[in-house]
């Protein structure tokens, strides 16, 4: 987001040693307490007016609550704030769908935080959760979001999902849809489809970088969510390709990379972060 041009104050809603896609990790997490007091902070200084909020990896529902406090009253101070949530909850492995927060996250993302986003960027597993409906089809998933426009956001991204792509096994598909009101009341709806290569291996924060750039980029495309997503889809692309071919060489032949070799190659990746040459092309549904 910074190299993108945003001024961003950092909450770490968790202070790790590493992430926690290594065998171990040490650290604390912030309790909602500890957060509103950081809030209260800002709020004394009056430098607590922001046009955007963006949240993603939580453990703990008394913070998720309080988060929904502060976009609230965020909202009260800016009413253009866009709030863009990346609901991490679990995902699916070999067709099997696990959480790995607390199980009592759900109910508060589902009936406190999603009502209070603009933009949601859950996977497959994610907006099943939310829905509490099963994707089998694209037209599945294409309800799947409607229900999730009904909750409340306008814009409803499925980051990944293991539908079958019409370019064949070796393509992900993302799924996009922005509904917006008219002032005339009239509604309209942007749906599209991106199918990118699959990359064989298990990367760490990628959904926490594609909340990210979606946020940037459909900043600088407000009305245009397929260029937004191109972009977007596209940079994480070229981020994940260069961070396996220097994962491998590190590896060495033959031998597997590991977490620390997998690490995403961000600051690598700064030229294509900022300007991304398109290479995965959306298609409108």
């Amino acid at each position: 987001l910074q190299v993108l041009g945003f001024e961003v104050d950092t909450v770490n809603s968790v202070q790790f040693s590493n992430h926690t896609g290594y065998a171990h990790w040490k650290g604390q997490v912030l309790n909602s307490d500890e957060l509103h007091e950081l809030y209260e902070g800002l709020k004394l200084n009056k430098v607590n007016r922001y046009d955007y909020v963006l949240t993603g990896y939580t453990r703990d529902t008394s913070f998720l609550a309080m988060v929904v406090d502060i976009v609230q009253e965020l909202k009260q101070q800016n009413s253009n704030l866009v709030y863009v949530c990346d609901p991490v909850m679990g995902d699916k492995w070999n067709g099997e769908g696990s959480m790995y927060v607390p199980k009592d996250l759900l109910p508060v993302y589902r009936d406190k935080v999603v009502p209070v986003a603009d933009i949601i960027t859950p996977n497959q597993f994610e907006a099943e959760l939310l829905t509490g409906r099963k994707i089998y089809t694209e037209k599945d998933a294409l309800e799947v979001m409607d229900m999730l426009h009904a909750m409340g956001p306008e814009t409803v991204v499925i980051t990944s999902s293991d539908l079958q792509a019409p370019l064949g096994n070796d393509y992900l598909i993302a799924l996009g849809s922005h509904r917006k009101t008219k002032a005339d009341g009239t509604r309209m709806t942007q749906r599209i489809r991106m199918e990118s290569p699959k990359v064989d291996a298990v990367f760490v924060g990628t959904g926490d970088l594609f909340a990210a750039m979606l946020l940037a980029w459909t900043h600088k495309h407000p009305n245009n969510l397929k260029v937004a997503c191109e972009k977007t889809v596209s940079a994480m692309q070229h981020v994940l390709q260069r961070t396996i071919k220097s994962a491998k060489a590190q590896a060495g032949e033959g031998n597997k990379p590991n977490s620390a070799q997998l690490e995403l190659r961000m600051v690598q990746s700064k030229k294509d972060i900022e300007n991304p040459e398109i290479i995965v092309k959306a298609t409108v549904l």
